[in-house]
Parts: C-alpha cells; structure tokens; sequence
C-alpha cells in the first residue's frame, strides 16, 4: 500500500507510520486480526483486536478506491481527456467524495438540458458568457438564432443550461457547499399524506411526523429510523438548509474581482439559481444524507458487535446435566434432558398451563427426568409462558443442588429450522430442536451461539438497514474475537465453533471433526498437518488458539503459541524444571529480559508468563441465576416507584432494554440512567447484567414500560 494511504490511517488511527505498514503487511500475508493482536505485538507496537480491525477496514477501502481510480483513469483516457495534472490529481485522492467530484465533468450522462443545448451549437455563446467576455449578451446572442433556436430568450436559455451544469461541476463549489450542508443542514420529516388516521395513531414512527434535527448531531438511531419510517411509507423527509447563503457562497466562487454591475451577470445569476435548485442542492443533499446514513450505520454495527460480544461471552455454566424447557400454554413445553456434552439423552412435552392444565402429570414427568437423568441444571426458555413456567418448576421438590436458569430465546427458533439443526437431529421436530438449543446455551453460549445468524440474536438496532457487508465484517470479527479469547478445544469442539477459530473455516473445520473421528482424539496440534488441506500457514494462524486438554504435551493446552515452546521448554531448564511443572505454576521468578531477541520482545514474555500461570484460563465468568420478582407476572402488575430485579437484554445508543419476568421489556432511557451526563450506555451497563431498576410509567395500551436507575440506593 502507497504511503499516501499509510499516512491517512495513520493520522486518521493516531498511530506511527511503522504500526500501520507492519500491520498491513501482516494482513497482506494472510495473517487474522486475533493472531496480529496476540502473537505480533513486537511487530504492531501491540496494537489490540479493535485497532488491528480498524487498520484492515481502512486497507479494504483504499482496496477499493484503487479499483475505483482504475475504472475512472481508463474512462477519462477512452475520451481522450486525461491530462497530466487530472491523472495526478485523480492518483492522490484519498476522499471518495473527491474522487467523485474529479470524475463527474467526465462522467457519462444521460441527455441533459445543457447537453441538447450544445447539440444546438450554444456552448460558445455560454463560454463567452460565463467568462463574461461580452459587453451586450442579448445582442451577441441574436446570431445564434437557428431553426432549433427560434428567438433569443430561447437562445440565452440554453447557454444557462450549459453554465448552470458547469457551475454544479466545479470541484471548490461542491466541495464547499458539502461542508456547509454537512455543518448546517438539517433533516425535516413530515407525516405521509397517504398514511390513514388508524395506522397514525398505532405508528411506532410517531415521533416523527413532525420533527426536524441537525444532520450533523442526530444520534444514529434516529437516522435509521427516519429511513425506515420513509421506506414504509409512514414519513417523508427533505434536506434543508438556508438557500440564499448557498448560492451567495456559489457567487463568491464565480465573481472574484468582477465589477457588480457586469452585463452577462444577469445570466450567470439566473444560472446559479438554476443550477443550485435544479443539479446542485438535490446531489448535494444526497451526498449529505449518505455520509450521514454511513455514520449512523458505523454506530449501529458498533453497538451490535459490542452487544453481540457480550452475549457470546455470557457466563457458562459448564459441563452439567440439563434440563431445558421451551414454555408454552397451549402447545405445552417441550422439555428435553441432555448429559454433561449436550447429547439428547430423552425429550418429551408437558402441559402444566391453561387450557390443558395437567399440573399433577406435569409434576410426575419433570421429577421422573430429574432423578433419572441426574439433573443438575434446570433452564427455561424466556419466551411465553416463561414465568409460569418457572413458577411452576420452583415449587415441585427437586434435589437442593439443583440451580433454575431464564434462557434468552433469542434465535432459537431460526437454529431449529436450520440446516445446521436438522443435520444434528434429522429425526426429531423444530420444538425438540429449539428446547436442545435452549439447554446448549446455558452449558456454554459461545459454542451454541455460533450455530445461529447472529442479526437474528435481538441485541442491535436496526441491522437489516445498515450496510450489510459492514455489518457482516463486523460480525464476523466480533464472533472470531471472541472464540480467540475463550480458545477452543480440539477433541470436544463442533465444527461449527472450530469454523470461527483464527485462520480456519467451514470447510476446513468439517475436516478436521472427520479426521477426529476416523483417527480418535489428537494427541497433540501437530497432528493437524495430517488433516486433508491443512498448511503450514493455516496451522500459524490457528494454534495458538485451540487446546488439547491431556495431551502429549502440556503446552498444547494454553494460548502458548506453539513457535515459543521451544523457549518455553528454555526457560524451564533455565529454572531447572520440567515444562510440566511450569505450567500452572503461580509465580515464575525469572528475568525476562535474557530472553529478548529481534523476534522476541518483552510483551510476547510477559504473555507467555501470564498464560503459564493461569493456563486454559476461561476469561468468562460464572453464570449466575436470575429471580425476578415473584409477584411480577404481566405488565398489568407493574406500578410507577417499583423497585425490580432485571436482567438486560439489549443496549442502544438511546438505552437498554431490561427484562423485569414478563413479556415486554422495558426501556430505561439513557437520559435516566445516571445523575451525571453520559455518551453510551454501556458505559453505566453490560448486556446480560442482573440489576435493580425502578418504574418510571406503564403504558398498557401501547404494551411500553419506561424504567429508572435513578433513586436506587
């Protein structure tokens, strides 16, 4: 990558100019964001997982602005019109809007006003005109009267329409209107005349029908929801700025040093209303509205990927026996009981509730499977009938180890009717399916929760709007990111988890499991070099991340990077050990320092000490169980000044949503959630937080619930 582009993200990232070209050429040498951020700290001046994947996306635009550069390089020289400067100036652009504004003088148009204009011989007359060469316009025009120019308004129409798109051409002009409209502008939304009175008055889009923000500030929730409530019809909207300051700037561009009373000023002026009216102010407003829908979008994805980092780092339970049940009223709740790897063991269907209300046979099954099963770990699905379901099950006598877990059900339904879903269990239904997910991730949601399309996990806002191939970036470093922190064992593992580890894939992944299968459990990391299309390089990228517990070789189970055992197998004979009892071991008492090389620097030291002492270390927490308040059924319980137990489900830019134990969650508004200002939620909360909240307001009618963490000692 050219040192123009190396220097933009280094300013733009605030890092030196040799982070962001060892980087890129790590990145250019196949290498992932966790390796890059683990295992080349030297190389990087240890720039973390975040920074690396702001360097790449960086790297991909610039990719791509190149192609960009190709395309409109070759169309220019088709023409016959790409001058030496142009070329230059086309090859130093770092800005797309830029490159743009280079390209549109160039740019091949559908028939125009200014181009029927010069088909009829008139750009003479507008060149003269525009550089106000002409001491009388009406009478120089007269003799461009033809038989397609029959008088000479019609005449001097034309050459306005040929200066009107020159003046929208111009690079300075739209270049300062751009930053004004980006400063100034505003978004003004009215209600659609063709929206009914009834579809009004239940409209989620509301607060929208009359409103009007600065399309500098506005939060990006409420950019993506303008655009949204326009798809569907509810709003329409307008870009809107002060018109006569945008065409005085216009004219300080054009008039420099130009007597006032100039006579072809007239039809420049005329052209300049025209042309800002007409070309600029529309392409402008666009321009506008897309930077501001990207930047919105670049929030939302942010949000969803720290959103979606929280619930794939959610507190696992472990390997326990568990019985989980997806509740229902009619239907019933499906209930499956799985062993300590998550194997269907028995599944059956209960129906405790109206209108079947088989409470005492309900009773008789769930203690049947508890005992026989030796259940350990009871999780219910938090969807409908959900705490019926739990008020039920806490009051049949179960075994006083036993711990009753609430389950998001987010995504459960979209796993069960998966290929993924129906290849684990071709012979059992969708209910059976979504109650083993439901089990699956209380053991451990990492593993679970790879399995499913993470935009159908319910922790952003607005995914389907946003850039989708940014969003999928996103998501797919949030989900890698986070297998590389947990690590992943190589003898137990899905393939589906193995396909998120650093380096490898679906296809691989599949490989690997069929290799485990035919051969038994891998005794140590090198064996992978035996499975079908795995190389050296993959077997870099991914090592340092998978572990084998009981191996050959105690280091395959740490996040020591196979290339360091040797120093590793150095320091232990250093300290006159065997590898065996350094790991684990607390406190290694050695000089690191002895150890440098031009390879080896003291971060990669310190990590390797770090892994030692605490090896396999899963960085997630114990998972805790949730009780909700048990006079809380429905939002009909719920009163202003109650003070609740919650759990929350998902965090936006305007809040966090918290479920109380009923079916609607409610809002607590970032505005209420401290009495000092804050920018983000997540500064105050963390996706799948147990904490108290109090009830502001409920409103019954539109099923909404606004909740405070104000006034909570």
């Amino acid at each position: 990558m050219n040192d123009l582009y190396v220097s933009y993200i280094k300013d733009k990232l605030s890092l030196n100019k040799w982070q962001v070209e060892n980087c890129i050429s790590l990145l250019e040498e196949g290498a992932t964001i966790p390796f890059i951020s683990r295992y080349r700290k030297e190389r990087t001046g240890a720039l973390d997982d975040v920074q690396v994947a702001e360097v790449k996306h960086y790297y991909s635009f610039f990719t791509d602005l190149d192609k960009r550069k190709k395309t409109i390089l070759e169309s220019i020289y088709a023409q016959k019109k790409l001058t030496s400067n142009l070329k230059d100036e086309i090859l130093s652009c770092v800005d797309s809007n830029k490159l743009e504004d280079l390209y549109l003088p160039f740019k091949p148009k559908r028939r125009t006003r200014a181009s029927i204009a010069r088909e009829r011989g008139l750009e003479p007359l507008a060149s003269e005109i525009f550089l106000m060469k002409l001491e009388d316009c009406r009478a120089y025009s007269r003799s461009f009267i033809s038989e397609e120019v029959k008088d000479e308004d019609e005449v001097l129409q034309g050459a306005r329409d040929i200066i009107a798109e020159e003046i929208s051409e111009q690079i300075s002009i739209r270049e300062d209107l751009r930053n004004q409209y980006l400063k100034h502008a505003r978004i003004v939304t009215r209600k659609s005349r063709s929206l009914g009175e009834e579809e009004a008055s239940v409209s989620k889009f509301g607060n929208y029908f009359d409103f009007s923000g600065s399309l500098s500030t506005i939060p990006s929730h409420r950019m993506l929801a303008i655009l949204r409530a326009e798809k569907e019809g509810h709003i329409s909207f307008r870009i809107d700025i002060d018109e006569s300051f945008q065409i005085r700037t216009i004219r300080s561009h054009l008039y420099k040093g130009v007597k006032a009373t100039h006579s072809c000023r007239e039809q420049i002026d005329t052209a300049i209303a025209d042309s800002y009216k007409r070309l600029l102010h529309p392409s402008i407003s666009n321009e506008v509205l897309k930077i501001s829908k990207e930047k919105a979008d670049k929030e939302a994805v942010r949000v969803f990927g720290e959103n979606l980092s929280s619930l794939l780092l959610a507190p696992p339970v472990g390997q326990k026996r568990v019985l989980a049940i997806d509740p229902g009223f009619r239907t019933g709740c499906k209930v499956v009981c799985l062993d300590a790897q998550g194997e269907l063991l028995h599944n059956d269907t209960i129906y405790p509730h109206s209108p079947v209300n088989e409470k005492i046979k309900s009773i008789k099954k769930i203690s049947y499977m508890v005992e026989a099963y030796k259940i350990e770990v009871i999780a219910i699905g938090d969807g409908t009938a959900s705490r019926e379901t739990e008020h039920f099950i806490k009051k049949i006598p179960m075994p006083k180890d036993v711990s009753v877990y609430s389950v998001s059900e987010d995504g459960a339904s979209v796993y069960s009717a998966s290929a993924v879903a129906r290849e684990e269990f071709p012979d059992y239904d969708v209910t059976v399916r979504g109650a083993v997910s439901i089990g699956r991730r209380i053991m451990d949601p990492l593993a679970e929760l790879v399995k499913i399309d993470p935009k159908s996990m319910g922790v952003g806002q607005y995914q389907h709007d946003v850039d989708q191939s940014l969003l999928k970036e996103m998501l797919d470093n949030t989900v890698v990111n986070c297998v590389s922190k947990v690590g992943v064992n190589l003898n137990t593992s899905s393939r589906h988890l193995l396909s998120y580890v650093s380096g490898l894939g679906p296809s691989v992944a599949k490989k690997i499991v069929e290799y485990r299968s035919i051969n038994g459990p891998y005794n140590t990391k090198e064996e992978l070099l035996n499975v079908s299309r795995f190389g050296a390089k993959m077997f870099e990228q991914s090592a340092g991340f998978l572990r084998i517990s009981g191996g050959e070789n105690p280091l395959d189970n740490t996040a020591v990077h196979p290339e360091r055992y040797s120093l590793v197998e150095q320091i232990a004979k250093d300290l006159n050990k065997d590898v065996k009892e350094l790991v684990g071991e607390k406190n290694i008492n050695i000089n690191l320092d002895k150890y440098v090389s031009d390879d080896i620097g003291l971060p990669t030291l310190q990590d390797i000490v770090e892994e030692l002492s605490r090896p396999g270390l899963d960085p997630r927490k114990t998972a805790r169980v949730m009780e909700f308040s048990p006079d809380i059924f429905t939002i009909d319980d719920l009163k202003p000044g109650m003070i609740l137990p919650g759990i929350v489900t998902n965090i936006t830019n305007f809040g966090a949503f918290v479920d109380v134990g009923i079916k609607q969650d409610g809002l607590i508004h970032i505005s209420q959630m401290a009495d000092k200002f804050i920018s983000n939620p997540s500064e105050i909360v963390k996706l799948h937080e147990h904490i108290k909240v109090k009830v502001l307001e409920v409103d019954t009618v539109r099923k909404r619930i606004q909740l405070t963490l104000k006034g909570i000692s």
